[in-house]
């Protein structure tokens, strides 16, 4: 992963490595062998030597002396904190160091580096699942804001952790984040709303419930057990997420008025339409929906209802 003569051990800094994806990154650098210092405004739960507590944004002779000689630095940081520490690590960090950003929106970052770090070797990441799941054979959409040997090194990386790398634009990106994330957790936190107005017992929803309910059920558990800054995060942080629940409200308007004022027709025209995304992949994702409703029994409890 280094930008220069590559030494058998790269240097790393991890910004914001007490957190979730910060720690996941921490965690698979070293596991290739990378000398690995974590830089976070909290000490990391567990105790490691090597992690100094500080804020890039205000350093202290420690965090600009960790930063001057890495290879690599990694801001696994909210995007504020981000857009704040470039200015600083484009005079701190060796002019061959490379930059990886993990913002879960690319457009203002990829703004910022371009202002403050043109010349600077800099990738953007996305891991486009939960860090307690584990990389490997999940998806991670990557953002070249500035390529070069640097780059391709880190994505290879990636890629060896076990990572499916999938390169985006940064505008591409944001609108895929939207539809993927914002317009997925929009659908799902909707439905548990109007659950919530229905009023009905969860017991017996869950013991009448067929498949296609009880995996709704089982997403609103998901999503809605998760941190609602992150949520609240994706929702509002991405500027394509209120196009994508404007598309959803919109979505269901013509569902109803479809169902109140069209035909049987028009109802076959709206589901072929709702499929239309799927392209020659339906069948696939068939399979995928088939296998999963026939391992829901099996993860259910007994007593809350076989689906």
């Amino acid at each position: 992963m280094t930008t220069h003569t590559t030494p058998a051990v790269a240097d790393v800094v991890v910004v914001g490595g007490a957190g979730a994806v910060g720690g996941m990154l921490a965690d698979l650098a070293r596991s290739g062998g990378d000398s690995v210092t974590v830089i976070d405004r909290v000490r990391p739960a567990r105790d490691e030597s090597s992690a100094l507590q500080g804020d890039v944004t205000a350093p202290s002779d420690a965090v600009r002396a960790a930063v001057a000689t890495a290879d690599t630095v990694i801001l696994a940081v909210p995007d504020d904190v981000a857009a704040a520490a470039i200015p600083l690590l484009a005079t701190l960090a060796r002019p061959d160091a490379l930059l990886v950003e993990t913002l879960s929106v690319k457009t203002h970052i990829h703004r910022v580096l371009r202002e403050y770090a043109p010349d600077r070797p800099a990738v953007g990441i996305n891991p486009m699942f939960a860090p307690g799941l584990g990389m490997p054979g999940r998806p991670v959409a990557a953002v070249v804001h500035r390529g070069g040997p640097a780059v391709d090194r880190f994505l290879g990386a990636v890629g060896r952790w076990g990572g499916r790398v999938v390169t985006v634009d940064a505008a591409e990106h944001d609108r895929v984040a939207a539809a993927t994330q914002a317009l997925t957790h929009a659908a799902v936190l909707a439905f548990g709303l109007a659950l919530a107005d229905a009023g009905l017992g969860i017991d017996t929803l869950a013991a009448t419930a067929p498949p296609p309910f009880t995996t709704m059920l089982s997403l609103l558990a998901r999503v809605g057990g998760g941190a609602p800054a992150v949520y609240h995060d994706i929702q509002a942080g991405n500027p394509e997420a209120a196009s994508a629940r404007r598309a959803l409200a919109g979505a269901l308007s013509r569902l109803a008025d479809t169902v109140e004022h069209g035909d049987d027709h028009e109802f076959a025209t709206l589901m072929a339409d709702a499929v239309r995304p799927l392209g020659d992949r339906q069948a696939d994702y068939g399979r995928a929906c088939a296998a999963v409703f026939a391992h829901l029994p099996r993860l259910l409890p007994e007593e809350g209802g076989r689906p």
